[in-house]
């Protein structure tokens, strides 16, 4: 069964590859013993860390960077995990890089060797599984909180939906 027609694969693997830069991959809350929750969300290229209840000097809200998140996160448990998601996020701009030139030259592309609506959508079928292995990282390294893959979910349907077009 064909999910999109030709005339708007195109269309809606820029619109995907754009989505898929914006939306959090995984979102967790945590009660963290001794000190209150935090909410994180994880986005393709930052984190989002909201303290409720306490703070960290006078802090409560903290935005890092992937090689920020990397760094802080070096000689922990979850360094594999976020290796994983700077993986899948690299795969997610790649994603956004073709479909700006996809946007700009669809003419030029759709004649290419490689049709860049597959691509798109390997490329976020791809950076989801990935994402989905960071969440799995996540919750068996001893992650207080539940991640949920939100975002990571809507990566694998959203590349499976671009493959499987109809691109007649």
């Amino acid at each position: 069964m064909v999910w999109v027609r030709s005339e708007y694969a195109g269309e809606l693997a820029v619109v995907s590859a754009w989505l898929a830069a914006l939306v959090p991959w995984n979102v967790t809350y945590a009660s963290i013993p001794g000190y209150g929750s935090a909410v994180y969300l994880r986005y393709p290229f930052l984190e989002v860390q909201y303290l409720l209840g306490w703070a960290i000097d006078d802090r409560s809200f903290f935005l890092h960077s992937i090689p920020a998140a990397i760094s802080n996160q070096a000689g922990q448990v979850v360094y594999d995990a976020y290796l994983a998601w700077a993986a899948g996020s690299a795969l997610i701009g790649g994603a956004v890089i073709v479909s700006i030139v996809y946007y700009l030259a669809e003419e030029r592309v759709e004649n290419g060797p490689v049709d860049p609506v597959r691509l798109i959508g390997g490329l976020l079928a791809a950076a989801g599984v990935i994402l989905l292995v960071a969440t799995y990282l996540l919750v068996t390294l001893g992650v207080p909180g539940l991640p949920l893959p939100v975002g990571a979910l809507l990566l694998v349907a959203l590349g499976a939906v671009l493959l499987g077009a109809d691109r007649r």
